[in-house]
């Protein structure tokens, strides 16, 4: 046990946790006012519905030995999890600090599905989604699963928490359907301000949830600190000069949006490239988010906050890049393409499939199975009155 190591701990597990309200404010800013509090509680529900499941069964079936594709439940209601060391670090701080990541991975999902999903059936898939999705995936990447043995290399949730995420929202787009007046009514952000308090919450989290990673206060931890702090910049300048180029004004949401992707880009490579390397992920992933957001906008998906082109196409890109810029001299991992192994692209591109068929399939069987209990969407007359009061029985904007 290492008390360095732990306190450094300690302050990653609260630094990830901090982001699942942040996520709140990100994704509350961007929808109509009268769905504000409705989007919000989507991600702070997380905190409660996932995180219970997490201690009940998900950790068990993400991190015990079972075999290539799942853990055992030896460690069923935290059986055999204690103050004994799991590594250098409390093994009950190692479970706290996994379990903050299966609870945002969960939360990004709403943002695909706001402003329309019922919350009872919303809360429902995230929960049985955290066990059956992305625990398994967990499982094969962190676990000692098939994909770690295969040489994946993923940080801190590239694959497990953005590509999972991603795809799992773009299912659930299609199956429960656009907004009511998708495109054909201006669907607006009501409070820019909070998306923009959102993301720079989000970027301060971020620093737990990619140098904690390296589950010590150690030179990894560094690494990974300081490419999570350049990563964004990069994604920000270029998103930035594509907006300004393309409309000649650089949006504020899409500056926020910018950083997002930028931090989703990283967190794969986090830990395995060198700074100017994280630099460059961070600008080469702003263009195809970017252009994918443009392109969305233009078809009949209603992915309300453009949760796949920033965290779906985000991480594939970062955890594709990962395979490119990685330099075993920096973590003792497989070299990159760009220094002579370009078979681990190819790795990198296995695992990233294999999440996306995976979490794809499952994901529309999970949505499929809780519609024949209850309805996936909420009516009509519901959505138009507004989600915060048919959903939550409260307005976030009363008028006195």
């Amino acid at each position: 046990m290492n008390q360095a190591d732990t306190a450094w701990m300690l302050t990653s597990t609260a630094l990830v946790l901090l982001m699942t309200p942040a996520l709140a404010f990100f994704y509350g800013g961007l929808v109509r006012s009268k769905n504000t509090l409705n989007t919000m509680m989507m991600s702070f529900a997380s905190l409660g519905f996932v995180g219970v499941a997490w201690a009940v069964i998900g950790y068990s079936l993400a991190f015990t030995s079972g075999n290539d594709w799942i853990g055992d439940t030896s460690r069923f209601l935290l059986r055999g999890v204690g103050l004994e060391a799991e590594g250098s670090i409390p093994h009950y701080l190692f479970m706290s600090f996994q379990g903050t990541f299966a609870i945002i991975t969960a939360a990004l999902i709403s943002g695909a599905i706001v402003e329309r999903m019922r919350f009872s059936a919303y809360l429902a898939f995230i929960t049985l989604w955290s066990i059956l999705v992305y625990a398994p995936v967990a499982h094969w990447v962190w676990g000692g699963g098939w994909l770690a043995s295969l040489g994946a290399l993923d940080f801190a949730g590239g694959t497990v928490v953005h590509v999972n995420a991603g795809i799992a929202a773009l299912v659930a787009a299609l199956v429960i359907g656009p907004r009511i007046g998708y495109g054909k009514a201006g669907l607006l952000p009501h409070n820019v301000p909070f998306t923009l308090l959102g993301a720079g919450v989000l970027w301060f989290g971020w620093f737990g949830f990619n140098a904690g990673s390296a589950l010590a206060a150690d030179e990894i931890a560094a690494l990974a600190f300081t490419t999570t702090f350049l990563a964004p910049m990069g994604t920000l300048v270029v998103w930035t000069l594509l907006d300004v180029v393309r409309s000649r004004k650089p949006t504020a949401v899409g500056g926020a949006t910018a950083i997002v992707v930028g931090l989703v880009a990283v967190t794969p490579a986090a830990g395995f490239v060198g700074p100017m390397s994280a630099l460059a992920i961070g600008a080469i992933a702003a263009v195809p988010s970017y252009f994918c957001l443009i392109w969305r906008a233009r078809t009949s998906l209603d992915d309300s906050l453009d949760v796949v082109a920033a965290h779906g196409l985000g991480g594939t890109v970062g955890a594709l890049l990962t395979g490119v810029f990685a330099q075993k001299a920096i973590n003792g991992v497989q070299d990159g393409l760009l220094f002579g192994n370009p078979g681990q692209l190819a790795t990198q591109a296995t695992a990233v499939l294999a999440v996306i068929v995976y979490s794809g399939i499952a994901s529309f069987i999970l949505l499929k199975v809780i519609g024949l209990f209850t309805p996936l969407r909420a009516s009509a007359p519901d959505e138009g009155a507004g989600m915060d009061i048919t959903q939550q029985g409260e307005e976030a904007y009363i008028q006195t």
